[in-house]
């Protein structure tokens, strides 16, 4: 029989779509006052990976990262996902939200992803919120598995989950 232990505490990631900088600026100034601190924020790509937000937010959407610095417990995954779509919510305008947020944290062998869709490959957690592993850190780098966003593919995005995982190695190293 395997001993219980607890959970190391994991890098808080999100992602974020929206076709304005200032909403974006904003959502962070929100992001921020509940979960503190952001040690990485990516640079904004253009989001023309897959048209699924087009009919709901419009075209010309970006897509950025950030990581937060205070190291969080990946059993909050659910928690925090709620608390981000009520945040999309808040943004807004006829029932059509502006901006998504898709939070989700680094551990030292992979990236993991909240989501309100069941699927395949995604197992409950809580209150309506399923996870999956969208990356493996194996060899030095992410590894994409057969139902990886391609935006969690792109160059920048393995650059910037590549600075916030030295970053997180540096943290937990220093527990």
């Amino acid at each position: 029989m395997g001993t219980i232990k607890s959970a190391e505490p994991v890098k808080l990631i999100m992602g974020i779509i929206s076709k304005s900088n200032e909403l974006t600026d904003a959502a962070m100034v929100m992001l921020k006052q509940r979960w503190g601190e952001l040690d990485n924020v990516s640079q904004a790509i253009p989001f023309s990976f897959t048209d699924y937000y087009g009919a709901e937010m419009g075209s010309g959407l970006s897509r950025l990262w950030v990581s937060f610095d205070k190291l969080i417990n990946p059993g909050e995954l659910a928690k925090i996902k709620i608390e981000t779509n009520r945040i999309e919510d808040g943004f807004a305008l006829s029932g059509k939200r502006r901006i998504n947020i898709d939070p989700g944290y680094i551990a030292l062998s992979k990236v993991v992803l909240a989501s309100t869709k069941d699927f395949s490959h995604r197992i409950y957690l809580q209150d309506g919120i399923f996870a999956e592993i969208t990356l493996l850190y194996k060899d030095k780098r992410f590894t994409a598995l057969p139902w990886s966003y391609p935006d969690y593919q792109s160059e920048a995005a393995t650059a910037f989950l590549l600075s916030a995982r030295e970053r997180y190695h540096s943290q937990i190293t220093n527990i």
